[in-house]
């Protein structure tokens, strides 16, 4: 699993484990949930700007973004 697909994959499972819709977590993190989505299905590779507002949204340390599964 190449790191692009393990940080969709961990930002889905932490999204999902907080009862967030995908909209709910874009508002959060300021970026459209179309980029959401493409973020989460490892389409487009995020910023690490974008990552950390990610994972402040989560309320996450960003390396749990990282971590294997």
């Amino acid at each position: 699993m190449n790191l692009r697909d393990r940080v969709a994959l961990n930002i889905q499972d932490l999204r999902r484990a907080r009862d967030l819709s995908q909209e709910d977590l874009a508002l959060r993190a300021n970026v459209s949930r179309g980029h959401m989505g493409k973020v989460e299905n490892a389409k487009f590779a995020a910023s690490l700007d974008l990552l950390e507002r990610i994972a402040n949204a989560l309320n996450v340390d960003p390396v749990k973004l990282f971590t294997k599964r």
